[in-house]
């Protein structure tokens, strides 16, 4: 059995299905079942039961997918390590930030690692919802800055890192900022509330502070939905340090919902355990827990 194989072990449990595997291996389906059967040929068994619509492991299969999962992890590691004592940059460095983060500071890292090796291509993506704690266990992500929801703890490695405040807000001309304190979900559903759609799959899906009853537009990002309320077509939930500017000039205004508080969220930068890091990822993780010292 080879290693490559197991990669695509890993694939198929962990996305869903062999298409699925296919998919996010850049290889054809046939190319997948392929690599299972003769794994399962090599090791004397039947790791997956196919029966039904999705395959599922077999209980000896699950036992070997165990070890598996081990002997991967190993590798990684070793590869990691490998690339550390012979001092080499990675080719690239990929970071998923969650959209509500205060980009500053990270960026004064980035700009600072980048300087010292710049031969790195840095490749800085901006998530919403779940969307980087899906890069990061998907292998899409080095690292992250995120909350913690969804993340399983004993495969990272993370650090407190800054925290956000979302609050909703509105023009002060539309008509929801005129209604004064507490105002209950049943008036707010005549106000149309914009939503930021997450970038996850339905795997890591996160939704918070809907209100169900209300009308509902939905946009991609933070820049879009701004827009919007400063329209006066609808209101919603922005991160705070965005729109600090818009609030001291009095053009938006916090609204004061019981439904709907502003929330402080801690976030994390967050690493794989089993992954590693290059010198470059490792500088830029090593570098942004030194700012919360």
């Amino acid at each position: 059995m080879t290693y490559e194989q197991l990669v695509v072990l890993d694939a198929v449990v962990t996305q869903g299905g062999f298409r699925n595997a296919a998919e996010h291996l850049y290889k054809s389906q046939s190319a997948i079942s392929i690599a299972i059967k003769k794994l399962e040929d090599e090791s004397g068994i039947q790791l997956f039961n196919r029966d039904n619509y999705r395959p599922n492991l077999t209980q000896d299969g699950e036992v070997f997918y165990r070890q598996a999962l081990k002997v991967l992890r190993g590798m990684q590691q070793l590869q990691a390590t490998a690339q550390q004592l012979k001092g080499e940059q990675e080719a690239e460095v990929r970071i998923s930030i969650t959209a509500t983060c205060p980009i500053k500071n990270v960026l004064e890292v980035i700009g600072d690692t980048n300087q010292q090796y710049p031969d790195t291509k840095i490749k800085l993506k901006t998530e919403m919802m779940g969307g980087a704690v899906e890069r990061l266990l998907d292998g899409q992500a080095d690292i992250i800055i995120a909350s913690n929801d969804g993340v399983p703890f004993e495969q990272v490695d993370s650090f407190p890192f800054t925290t956000t405040v979302i609050t909703p807000v509105a023009h002060r001309e539309y008509e929801l900022a005129s209604m004064g304190s507490n105002v209950s979900s049943e008036q707010m559903e005549n106000f149309v509330q914009v939503v930021v759609t997450g970038t996850s799959s339905e795997k890591y899906e996160q939704s918070r502070d809907i209100i169900q009853a209300s009308q509902q537009w939905t946009v991609s990002d933070f820049a879009t939905k701004r827009e919007i309320i400063l329209a006066q077509m609808g209101w919603g939930g922005l991160p705070k340090h965005l729109v600090q500017e818009d609030l001291d000039r009095g053009d938006l205004v916090e609204l004061n919902l019981i439904n709907y508080p502003p929330r402080k969220t801690q976030l994390y930068v967050i690493r794989k355990k089993d992954a590693g890091l290059g010198i470059v990822s490792q500088d830029i993780f090593e570098k942004l827990k030194l700012m919360t010292a």
